[in-house]
């Protein structure tokens, strides 16, 4: 039973429902002091919901994003988070810098950031990823058994306070309340957010003429902002060649073909598109108390 990164991380949880430490008990559960249980699976992933969830996000979508993933679309966006991380998370108080990806759908980008850390400083690199959806957290513990995974709620996330060096939010709703519990005192939050650019040749074919079409990061920035510290941005902009295996693939992983009409998702996929725009602003953050 693949329960080692559990195990070896079983220090940052807290129990979901009173917030109590968690012990390991036999192979197979983890276990509070007042015995709210919580199975983990043969892939060794343990969900830690406190009740039912709904995703928009099945299993299809979260394959598709990582093949897309896999073949290099946010390359440019990895090497940036694992540079900034580098520089900017983990103290000299220890050898190991702690990552939480929050919202981590199946886990590539946090597996991508890690393995682009490897080998460029001596520290060690412990990585969590947690995300509301099930199916996933089952892809991302299959695919990166050497990351810890939990299917968590970001309103309830089930690690002690000051458990994290940096917290990844890659396209993915935030918790500013609960990122501050998790994060040490200079701790870093980075959060990916899309740019006005970001796959502008689909939200053109998708949504043309009907307003969609356009789209501004102003008022999550802002939200941003009034949370954090805002260290520093970076904007990400580049083109990629997109095949028309992928682009199936590509229009299959991003929420901007929910409203489009089945019509025009045939018409594109018939006529295909030769690249797709990637534009991305990447902002760090730190706690306003500091």
């Amino acid at each position: 039973m693949k329960t080692m990164q559990v195990k070896e991380n079983l220090n940052l949880f807290r129990c979901p429902f009173c917030g109590g430490k968690m012990r390991m008990v036999g192979e197979k559960s983890i276990v509070c002091a007042k015995n709210h249980c919580f199975d983990l699976a043969k892939r060794g992933y343990v969900n830690l919901l406190t009740s039912p969830a709904k995703t928009d996000y099945d299993k299809e979508m979260l394959k598709s994003r990582s093949i897309i993933i896999r073949n290099g679309l946010f390359e440019p966006l990895t090497g940036k988070l694992a540079g900034l991380i580098l520089d900017h998370a983990g103290g000299p108080h220890t050898n190991v810098t702690r990552i939480l990806d929050a919202g981590c759908g199946e886990g590539s980008h946090l597996a991508r950031v890690i393995q682009s850390m490897k080998g460029r400083n001596d520290r060690r690199v412990t990585g969590v990823g947690i995300d509301i959806s099930k199916e996933g957290i089952q892809i991302a513990s299959r695919e990166y058994p050497s990351i810890a995974w939990c299917v968590a709620d970001l309103a309830k996330v089930p690690f002690k306070d000051g458990s994290f060096d940096a917290i990844l939010n890659i396209l993915s709703p935030a918790n500013y309340a609960e990122f501050k519990r998790l994060l040490t005192g200079d701790g870093i939050l980075i959060k990916v957010v899309p740019g006005s650019k970001y796959l502008l040749e689909l939200r053109e074919l998708f949504y043309r003429s009907t307003g969609k079409e356009k789209y501004s990061n102003e008022r999550i920035v802002a939200h941003f902002e009034e949370n954090f510290n805002t260290a520093g941005t970076w904007d990400i902009l580049y083109s990629i060649p997109v095949d028309k295996h992928n682009l199936e693939h590509l229009i299959r992983m991003t929420p901007l073909s929910w409203g489009a009409a089945d019509e025009r998702i045939k018409e594109v996929l018939r006529i295909g598109i030769p690249h797709i725009t990637i534009d991305l602003a990447v902002i760090l953050g730190i706690n306003k108390s500091m």
